[in-house]
């Protein structure tokens, strides 16, 4: 049974995770075993080349894995995550979707999969959770 009983009270908890909402990201959807988030991309998220930084990938996948496991059980954390990058991007805004693999006593494991508002695929995602 989900932890958060609508979208919008989701939204209302993550709202306090500052690292996100400061970095652009928004909670699109939620379903029982899943999440999809997103994130405007700005000149902040860029590395020095002028390009999109890992790091605001791995954080898009890290919060979209956190929408999706604190739903399954809260509080969980992450335990272990692994990241794959396969292109770069073009486009303005990456979408990001969690899909629950496994949804143990003690653990849960997700698949992350980020592509960008042209369709791409981005980087894909697994991450371990530990539920406290």
């Amino acid at each position: 049974m989900p932890t958060f009983s609508s979208l919008e009270e989701a939204r209302a908890f993550f709202v306090k995770d500052r690292f996100a909402t400061e970095n652009n990201m928004t909670l699109e959807a939620l379903t029982e075993d899943g999440a999809v988030c997103a994130m405007e991309l700005t000149e902040r998220h860029q590395n020095a080349e002028g390009h999109l930084m890992g790091g605001a990938i791995l954080a898009l996948a890290d919060f979209t894995f956190a929408v999706a496991c604190n739903n399954t059980h809260r509080p969980s954390v992450a335990q272990q995550a692994s990241l794959n990058f396969l292109n770069a991007s073009r486009g303005k805004r990456l979408i990001s979707t969690a899909y629950c693999v496994k949804n143990g006593r003690s653990s849960c494991v997700f698949r992350i999969e980020i592509k960008d508002d042209l369709g791409k695929d981005i980087a894909q995602a697994m991450f371990t959770g530990f539920k406290l």
